[in-house]
């Protein structure tokens, strides 16, 4: 789909399409609400902007719909084949899963949520290094990181979709 059918498609169309790229119904409403874009570049702001404004339980919720690192996305859905591929760098290295696995469970006991990155074109290490990493931040810092990784994905899920590079804001 290019701009100009995202602009023209039926909001129902779109609402399960979107919810793939931020699983929030207040960003999916705002992205169907600023219809028509002018141009990629309206739409990269608005997504962007709609994932900054978003209060700390929809990031959850948001969260909520993002499987593990290290963990295969299972069905057929949009959003489990872009999670697939966008974790393809994790591999298959046992050592390397198991780590992740975890550091998962770590992260998931101190912050209470699932450990989120923006996974496209990283490798496992990286991946991991992150988690570690991030793992001895304390709540405040972590969360201004999450809300940047959702916002990233986001973006890119929508570039997906609108079949185009979009350039995610700094």
């Amino acid at each position: 789909m290019d701009l100009r059918e995202f602009n023209d498609a039926s909001a129902d169309r779109l609402r399960p399409m979107l919810a793939a790229c931020c699983d929030v119904p207040r960003w999916v409403a705002t992205m169907l609400a600023g219809r028509p874009y002018a141009d990629v570049r309206a739409l990269t702001h608005a997504a962007d902007q709609g994932v900054r404004d978003l209060d700390d339980e929809e990031v959850n919720q948001a969260l909520a719909a993002h499987p593990r690192i290290g963990d295969r996305a299972d069905g057929d859905s949009t959003e489990a084949a872009w999670s697939r591929g966008e974790q393809a760098g994790v591999g298959d290295d046992a050592a390397i899963r198991a780590a992740l696995a975890a550091g998962n469970r770590e992260y998931e006991q101190r912050f209470g949520r699932v450990f989120l990155i923006c996974a496209t074109g990283l490798s496992a290490h990286q991946m991991l290094a992150s988690l570690r990493r991030r793992l001895t931040f304390d709540e405040a810092a972590e969360a201004v990181v999450v809300r940047d990784e959702l916002r990233k994905i986001a973006v890119l899920r929508l570039a997906k979709l609108v079949d185009t590079d979009l350039e995610v804001p700094a």
